[in-house]
């Protein structure tokens, strides 16, 4: 057995699309047009690990899907949490759960999916604004 996918439902694909692949970094490794069932899936990888894959299902007819906080979580290896965060804030992304601790943080994704990041390695050492961030939001 090898781990697959992890996937998600996304109300707006080009929305996430700029999220997953633009602002957090991911790779579209492929994707499967499904016209007849009305659906298009999206698999993106980390460069690290492609793939270990996030699905994104974007279903053609609009349907309620919550606040998807019962999904948990997709977690995230990086080199440096701090230039992660700093991309994704260019990118109009709100950091949740700023890394005050040089550890971890969390951003939700457009569909209000929670991601959280992890610095590979050690924790870097605390710094300004992070350090004195306070959450936003839930994470």
């Amino acid at each position: 057995m090898r781990y697959l996918h992890a996937m998600v439902r996304v109300r707006d694909l080009d929305v996430s699309l700029r999220f997953f692949r633009d602002a957090l970094g991911l790779i579209e490794t492929r994707r499967n047009d499904y016209p007849q069932g009305r659906f298009t899936l999206v698999y993106l990888g980390a460069s690290g690990n492609p793939q270990s894959e996030v699905e994104l299902t974007y279903n053609y007819d609009d349907e309620d899907y919550g606040s998807a906080r019962n999904f948990g979580h997709l977690a995230f290896g990086v080199d440096d949490i701090y230039a992660a965060c700093e991309r994704l804030q260019q990118h109009g992304v709100t950091i949740t759960r700023p890394p005050r601790d040089g550890r971890m943080a969390f951003v939700r994704s457009p569909d209000q999916i929670s991601i959280e990041l992890l610095q590979n390695g050690s924790a870097l050492a605390p710094r300004e604004p992070w350090a004195s961030m306070p959450n936003v939001g839930t994470w």
